[in-house]
């Protein structure tokens, strides 16, 4: 792949879009497969975490992928052996007065919703540490993958504070209430296997030599939904995002609007023709 300064986008089997004009941290889009866009995040020096920079590389990726109808599934993968995100920079936290705080902590819980709402299901690759930001993020994710040996937690309380980027709300949403608060209050880290065990991630693979498991298996698992009709996969994230915030007449209203809008689409109609014609369907994301 071309180098573009430290931060480039790509897509699908390495052509190029557009660059993201160099910064102080490497995020690149891209995919061996097409239609599989991949977020490389690479902050080694500061094991990837959320610094201003950065998180503003994040934001501009995200800006580039939303409209992108070639894009299907994003898989977020770090280039940092050994860690996913070990969350914010705090370092650079120190220097911030409160209201700076309170500023960036926005922009960060605004960073999540973004990754959130992208209309294609997401994926994050845990083959390191996730730790505070760096698990939020994970968790507004659609999906999550981890190596057995990946450290996970929501530790600002062992520094005096507490999840600000959409933790109190996505991880309870995620494993339940009460498990939520007991891993918020003590701050605590699970590997891997317990975070599988709990729901918190998908899947759980014994890492490999090159420690990239988890990344391998959220491939696999990107490379399942490829296929499936876009429309039919969009519609279904939204339905089931919208609906789980509302009581279940309310989210059975919200089915039942995203599935009329997939009622005229060409897609169901490949799918019901594919059906009837004994054959594999064709989408076309139309």
């Amino acid at each position: 792949m071309m180098r573009l300064g430290r931060a480039a986008l790509r897509w699908g089997s390495g052509g190029i879009h557009t660059a993201v004009p160099r910064r102080g941290a490497e995020v690149r889009v891209g995919g061996e497969s097409g239609g599989i866009a991949e977020i490389l995040m690479n902050r080694p020096h500061a094991r990837n975490s959320l610094g201003k920079v950065f998180v503003d590389e994040l934001f501009s990726a995200l800006e580039q992928l939303r409209f992108d109808e070639k894009v299907r599934v994003v898989v977020f993968k770090s280039k940092v052996k050994g860690v996913f995100c070990a969350g914010a920079d705090l370092k650079e936290r120190e220097k911030m007065d409160d209201a700076e705080v309170g500023h960036f902590v926005k922009r960060l819980r605004n960073l999540m919703d973004e990754i959130a709402a992208l209309p294609v299901p997401t994926i994050a690759a845990i083959d390191g540490y996730a730790l505070g930001g760096g698990l939020e993020l994970a968790l507004a994710c659609d999906l999550r993958v981890a190596a057995s040996s990946a450290k996970m937690g929501l530790i600002e309380t062992t520094r005096g504070l507490l999840p600000g980027a959409g933790g109190t709300q996505r991880l309870p949403r995620c494993i339940g209430v009460g498990l939520a608060k007991e891993l918020i209050f003590t701050g605590r880290q699970i590997d891997g296997q317990e975070a599988a065990s709990m729901g918190l991630v998908n899947h759980a693979v014994p890492q490999n030599e090159e420690g990239d498991a988890a990344y391998q298996r959220a491939l696999t698992l990107a490379k399942e939904i490829l296929p499936r009709a876009p429309i039919a996969v969009k519609m279904g994230k939204l339905a089931i995002n919208r609906g789980i915030e509302v009581d279940i007449a309310s989210g059975m209203a919200i089915e039942g609007m995203c599935y009329a809008q997939n009622i005229p689409t060409r897609d169901r109609q490949e799918g019901m023709a594919a059906f009837r014609e004994k054959r594999p369907p064709q989408f076309i994301g139309k």
